[in-house]
């Protein structure tokens, strides 16, 4: 199945979908997820200090018998209890149980305190170190970017960021300046329109292209941002889906498919944003909350 792995700016190749763990919470329940994605064919997981399972992804990395080289592991400086980043990433290699992780990224620019230029020079210090082989950043926005940019001595390898055809239009310029820049794109929560807003501008499109390529509408959102060039991050509970995902991965939109997804996007996009204002609480906390709001300018 084609999610060929993608080049990143440090070198190293990064699985082009990941199974995250976002909504697993902990426990063997997301012990039990984390086996079956992998189980399933998924290579690379997504994990963070703010959902509480690093350790939980350990557990399932060591039962599945795969060796370290086979799993692409990314896990986030989210801030958790104050720590900095020399701490964290401490803290989420022991969690984890391994000596590194593949990409390590700052999961949000307001968690870059005292500023962004700081922050950074610590993340350089963990790639320096061999504790991450990779090092970028989350939630971060252009005029993020150019400030980290301006002072950086290696650039970041991926922003991961909201990415979906409702927000589309207006997650643009960060694709197109991460684009500029040599930096790769991840996108979480890609099938927001059909979860969490079914009835909008795109499911007429959707499913008519799901129609005419023998495929889900969740097959062609994903189809769609592999047609950006972006990541996909997602989960799921059920083995059936995970499958399916995973063949999303040879499905090809035509320009013409990807402009109509585009144009129904951009229709229902106001809607979108005001209905994913509980996104910074839910990841980062009720703190964080107004901020992302205001990233995605809906304050």
């Amino acid at each position: 199945m084609p999610w060929d792995p993608i080049r990143l700016n440090s070198g190293y190749y990064i699985p082009s979908i990941a199974f995250g763990t976002w909504t697993l919470g902990n426990g063997q329940g997301s012990i039990d997820q984390v086996e079956q994605a992998l189980d399933t064919g998924f290579n690379h997981i997504d994990t963070a200090q703010a959902y509480r399972n690093e350790s939980e992804t350990g557990t399932a990395l060591r039962e599945s018998g795969l060796s370290r080289s086979d799993v692409f592991v990314t896990t986030k400086h989210s801030g958790l209890n104050g720590l900095d980043i020399p701490t964290s990433i401490q803290n989420s290699l022991s969690n984890l149980g391994v000596e590194y992780v593949d990409l390590y990224l700052i999961h949000h620019p307001r968690l870059a305190v005292p500023d962004i230029p700081t922050v950074w020079a610590q993340m350089e210090k963990v790639r320096e170190a061999g504790l991450a082989k990779s090092i970028g950043v989350s939630n971060f926005d252009a005029k993020d970017l150019a400030v980290l940019l301006a002072s950086a001595k290696v650039k970041p390898a991926v922003n991961q960021i909201l990415l979906h055809p409702y927000v589309y239009s207006r997650q643009r310029p960060i694709l197109e300046y991460a684009a500029a820049n040599g930096i790769v794109i991840e996108a979480y929560s890609t099938l927001t329109p059909i979860t969490n807003m079914p009835g909008g501008p795109l499911d007429k499109p959707l499913n008519e292209i799901a129609t005419k390529l023998g495929a889900t509408t969740d097959q062609i959102l994903f189809a769609w941002v592999k047609a950006k060039g972006a990541v996909v991050v997602t989960t799921s509970s059920k083995k059936s889906r995970l499958e399916g995902y995973l063949a999303a991965g040879d499905i090809v939109l035509s320009e013409e498919d990807v402009a109509a997804i585009d144009a129904a996007g951009e229709l229902g996009e106001e809607g979108a944003c005001v209905r994913r204002k509980w996104v910074g609480a839910a990841v980062l906390g009720v703190g964080v909350s107004a901020g992302l709001c205001r990233y995605l300018d809906v304050l």
